[in-house]
């Protein structure tokens, strides 16, 4: 088999040397196209559809893609830009390959960020940067950096409201989680020195740590996404369909093929089950998801809320991606699907209701605890 295998490899790599229309091909070339293909895990097909792409796109270095973002993501819009001439862009095969073009990219992407915005001590940590504090046999309260400076941290009194007692926290050896955008999560152990007012907040003075633990790195491109937006409460039996009623307005802050973040009236608990709903390229999209978190602001009465996204379709996933990687065409449309359901919903054509066919008002009273 893997003589086979062998063979099957020379054969193809000749055919690209006798039969390509490029002038200077280099069979050496090809050679470590497709070694460093079979190192990424790429098979074969996929690897003989990725040699056409490079034809296609004039890339001189066949193995660079495996390298370069920049070079992949000139195949992956190629593909793109063939799907909307052919209009095929509802075919599996067509779309499996293009998942597998984004999910490399991805990796890629993640690898590159890593390199470039990771910190090793707490001296980098950015003021404003939240926090989550760990105080054994307490529990977990909310902070943030008022001030980094050379000898010390200066962060916020930590709060938790379902704590009632104020801890003493100076001496407290306590764990600072924190999660930076962008990057990865991170801890490390410090003491409180002492408990002062910093820029006329009420403060804990902390130690530094020179050696921080990364724990739990992003798995997915996540980049800031500011459109309109409805937000439903998410029906299981059927978490994809594409809503025709309006819903609970929001504005998205970010996006990502797992999940995204939308600012909206009202108060939502972690664990509920909400869907989002947004225009993307003129075409609805549509992600069901689990809230993991909410930033809930008292004053204005709005919560960011930080959803993950059930496992997308993939056609779907594909068209965040091309969003993501910043792969599709600028265009000042993209909220008209709304605005023509909204005309529609004006002029009687749907009910007015919110999300799985829950009234307003029921879903205006989950929304606001």
């Amino acid at each position: 088999m893997t003589a086979l295998i062998f063979i099957i490899l020379v054969l193809l790599i000749l055919s690209v040397f006798l039969f390509s229309r490029k002038k200077n091909d280099n069979p050496g070339n090809w050679l470590q196209f497709f070694s460093k293909g079979k190192e990424a895990g790429f098979s074969m097909r996929e690897m003989e559809q990725l040699r056409r792409l490079i034809v296609n796109c004039d890339i001189d270095d066949p193995a660079s893609i495996f390298t370069s973002q920049k070079q992949l993501e000139k195949c992956i819009r190629s593909v793109i830009y063939n799907l909307r001439v052919s209009g095929e862009s509802g075919d599996p095969g067509v779309q499996d390959f293009l998942s597998r073009l984004f999910d490399f990219c991805k990796e890629m992407g993640i690898k590159n960020s890593e390199k470039n915005d990771s910190i090793t001590n707490s001296r980098q940590i950015s003021e404003g940067q939240t926090l989550r504090i760990l105080l054994q046999g307490i529990g977990v309260f909310k902070s943030e950096v008022v001030k980094n400076a050379g000898n010390s941290i200066a962060i916020s009194r930590p709060i938790n409201p379902k704590i009632s007692v104020s801890p003493q926290w100076q001496g407290q050896k306590i764990s600072v989680y924190f999660w930076r955008e962008d990057d990865a999560g991170y801890v490390f152990d410090t003491e409180v020195m002492d408990e002062v007012f910093s820029k006329g907040i009420s403060s804990l003075k902390i130690d530094h740590n020179d050696s921080l633990f990364r724990t739990q790195k992003r798995k997915s491109m996540r980049i800031k996404f500011h459109k309109p937006g409805f937000v439903y409460l998410a029906d299981d039996s059927d978490p994809d369909r594409i809503e025709k009623a309006p819903g609970l307005r929001c504005m998205l802050d970010d996006i990502s093929d797992t999940g995204c973040a939308f600012m909206v009236k009202g108060h939502a608990e972690v664990g509920l089950r909400l869907k989002v709903q947004f225009a993307l390229d003129r075409v609805p999209v549509c992600i069901p998801g689990t809230v993991r978190s909410v930033d809930y602001h008292q004053v204005n009465n709005t919560s960011l809320i930080h959803m993950q996204s059930d496992e997308l379709p993939i056609i779907t996933k594909n068209n965040i991606l091309c969003e993501v990687f910043d792969l599709l065409p600028d265009d000042d449309d993209d909220e008209l699907p709304f605005r023509v359901l909204e005309e529609e919903a004006e002029n009687g054509s749907y009910r007015n209701s919110s999300g799985a066919g829950m009234p307003r008002e029921k879903f205006n009273e989950v929304m606001n605890g």
